[in-house]
């Protein structure tokens, strides 16, 4: 992490309500100013106005007794705020910053996975209102503050957790540093970084679980320069600090070594800021930042002298796909690693890094002699809102925190889940959206920088189980947490788009209600009791829409006959990777070598069988991108065949299978796909064993 220049700040007024105490008649209570605080070392803002940590100035202790504590102002914090009220409990919202809303009140125009279908509740109540794309930041919050204001929650804002207290597995109240202690019954903890429960004394992970620990195989590292949004494959844009000498060392944020594809890491996708865009006359240029580093343009330099077409599709809401189709834009990949478990001083320095670079960037592609003149000419045109933001100067407030802590409960949402193939029976919500991660690491593969991390895998809509926003019974019994949530990277992957957290932010409080009135831990709440009322509150818990195309499941290997061995009981080499879009395939996907890495990877389907001859059958969703030469080798009595199957053609038995010839087995048959020599893509799907007395 690259070093900022720091100068102290004066910390602004904490925006608190005043708490009244009674004092005894005979003894008044004295007057006595509130004990000053020396203002810490903060980092100087990128641009004036900007800036994640607001120091209380001073301490002054400030008691609150509610039923219900909401910590984090996120969309899911609101929710579940004005649900609990809703229940009948006196509600206190707490916010860590200046605003309400989250992303959704900080960058977004639109959000994904809350249709009608899958999205109901509080949720849809918002969205009826604010629209479900180009709706302005602004706007959304001001929505936001009427639904709290209507239902009579109190926000306190600049709210910074210094201490839960506890007796045993129950919290009894929270204190922040300016001195606020709220006591409650219950506690949601709705911040995207799961920040009660480190406090808390709860279980939480963070980064990339290995796909062996739970069975998946999205998760964990993945293979440089594949999953979507690389550097183009054909273009080599040099690593080194001296273009061509490895000695030089490596451009920053590029790493010598990414780890091993499968396995476990700490790194996390990449944050950015959710940019709003305009083009109008009354636009504001892009202001230089404080820090202006130009060498951590030199690798979209490099990009732009190869010739490459920037694809430039700005938006009102640009993400980082919107120049270069991702390969390098405003993601700060590896510059937020040590986000989760940081101190509010430490974020605050690399809240200023993300925001240096990102605003640096815009200013570099418009004044840049690097970048071609047609191109810092066409960036011209835009420029920030005038009329968003004020006090950030048309730039948002809120950094894209995409993942942070991940509680571990007794329950863990994982791939099986998003694929359908591990169904939650106490749904509180759906999900919807694709198993999702932006890049992780930036690597070198052959002398040229490649990327790392991103994944987009389809899914159907799918069940969140309760347990997964309960904590372990024996960590603490009055806590929800329905942002940071038990599940796996990849599954958070899917979860974690700004209506699911509304759409359990809701359910959390319908539950913690339930928790107060049938006095019981929240592990413990009826189920059943639940769900009635929050399908009377028109929550969504079951899908029964139409599936999609791209995602819907495959044909059951029990419907065919003799003996098949999916893709998922292969013995096969780590890169493969799975497919779901072609149709038709056996199960819930395929396989695929991403047309690359030919020559190493391979896949050996094994059975028992009795002994005798068995027309042997491989399946394949066929495309045209697909090789025309695919080596399938048999392991049979009199030796082994090999045999090239065309899976450009469609499949002779059903569009799905290909007969490759009858062979004799004794008791064990083993057929091996691999994609050496391969003209295209390979595929691995199904063998099947039909016999043939």
């Amino acid at each position: 992490m690259r070093s900022n220049l720091f100068a102290s700040v004066t910390a602004l007024s904490i925006y608190l309500m005043p708490v009244s105490f009674a004092a005894e008649p005979s003894l008044p209570a004295p007057s006595l100013p509130a004990p000053s605080l020396p203002a810490p070392s903060l980092p100087v803002p990128a641009i004036p106005g900007l800036r994640y940590y607001y120091p209380p100035a001073s301490v002054e202790h400030q008691v609150i007794e509610v039923d219900v504590c909401v910590y984090g102002g996120t969309s899911g914090g609101v929710a579940a705020a004005i649900q609990s009220q809703r229940m009948g409990k006196k509600t206190v919202l707490l916010e860590f910053g200046k605003h309400i809303g989250g992303l959704t009140t900080g960058g977004l125009s639109h959000t994904d996975g809350g249709s009608p279908v899958v999205c109901g509740g509080i949720a849809r109540e918002f969205y009826d209102q604010a629209g479900q794309a180009n709706f302005r930041p602004f706007a959304a919050e001001q929505l936001y503050q009427k639904m709290l204001d209507a239902a009579g929650i109190q926000v306190y804002k600049l709210c910074h957790l210094s201490k839960v207290n506890k007796v045993g597995s129950r919290i009894i109240s929270m204190e922040m540093e300016n001195g606020l202690e709220v006591k409650a019954e219950q506690f949601i903890d709705c911040t995207y970084e799961g920040d009660v429960m480190p406090r808390a004394g709860v279980s939480y992970t963070f980064g990339r679980e290995g796909n062996e620990q739970y069975g998946e195989t999205y998760n964990g590292v993945r293979e440089l320069g594949t999953g979507g949004h690389d550097w183009p494959k054909d273009r080599s844009i040099d690593p080194y600090v001296t273009a061509g000498n490895p000695t030089s060392g490596l451009l920053p944020r590029v790493f010598a070594d990414c780890g091993t594809p499968g396995e476990e890491d700490k790194t996390i996708q990449a944050f950015c800021f959710r940019m709003r865009l305009v083009k109008d006359e009354k636009r504001r240029p892009f202001p230089k930042p404080n820090i202006y580093d130009v060498q951590q343009y030199e690798l979209l330099a490099r990009l732009f002298e190869t010739g490459a077409d920037p694809r430039a599709n700005f938006t009102i809401d640009t993400n980082n796909h919107h120049l270069f189709g991702g390969a390098y834009f405003i993601d700060f990949v590896g510059g937020n690693y040590d986000w989760p478990d940081a101190d509010w001083l430490t974020r605050e320095k690399i809240f200023q890094d993300h925001a240096n670079y990102q605003i640096g960037l815009m200013h570099f592609l418009v004044n840049s002699n690097r970048v071609p003149k047609k191109w810092s000419e066409h960036f011209k045109q835009f420029g920030l809102p005038t009329d968003e933001y004020q006090e950030t100067g048309g730039w948002t407030h809120q950094l894209y925190i995409r993942e942070g802590r991940r509680m571990v409960s007794d329950y863990v949402m994982t791939q099986h889940h998003c694929q359908s193939k591990e169904v939650a029976e106490d749904s509180i919500g759906l999900a919807s959206y694709n198993m999702d991660s932006h890049h992780c690491q930036m690597g070198v593969v052959d002398g040229a920088v490649r990327n790392e991390g991103n994944v987009e895998i389809p899914v159907n809509p799918y069940r969140i189980s309760y347990r997964s926003i309960t904590p372990r019974a024996s960590e603490c019994t009055n806590l929800l947490v329905p942002v940071a949530l038990s599940s796996t990277h990849i599954a958070f992957g899917s979860i974690r788009m700004e209506p699911v957290f509304m759409i359990l932010g809701q359910s959390a409080a319908t539950a913690a209600a339930m928790a107060i009135d049938d006095n019981v831990d929240v592990q413990k709440i009826n189920y059943g009791r639940l769900r009635d009322r929050l399908i009377e509150d028109r929550q969504i818990l079951e899908y029964t829409g139409p599936l999609r195309t791209a995602s819907r499941t495959g044909i059951d290997p029990k419907s065919l006959p003799g003996i098949v061995v999916d893709n998922d009981q292969a013995i096969r080499s780590e890169s493969w990777v799975e497919g779901v879009l072609i149709h038709p395939h056996v199960g819930a996907s395929y396989h695929h070598d991403g047309n690359q890495s030919k020559g190493e990877l391979s896949a050996r389907f094994e059975s028992n069988v009795k002994s005798g001859r068995y027309e042997v059958r491989v399946s394949y969703p066929a495309n045209p991108n697909r090789a025309t030469n695919v080596p399938v080798t048999i392991h049979h009595v009199g030796g082994q065949t090999t045999v090239r199957v065309n899976q450009r053609k469609v499949a002779s038995i059903d569009k799905t299978f290909e007969a490759l010839g009858v062979f004799e087995f004794d008791r064990r048959a083993v057929i091996e796909i691999s994609n050496a020599g391969t003209d295209g893509y390979t595929i691995i799907d199904a063998v099947n064993l039909v016999n043939k007395p």
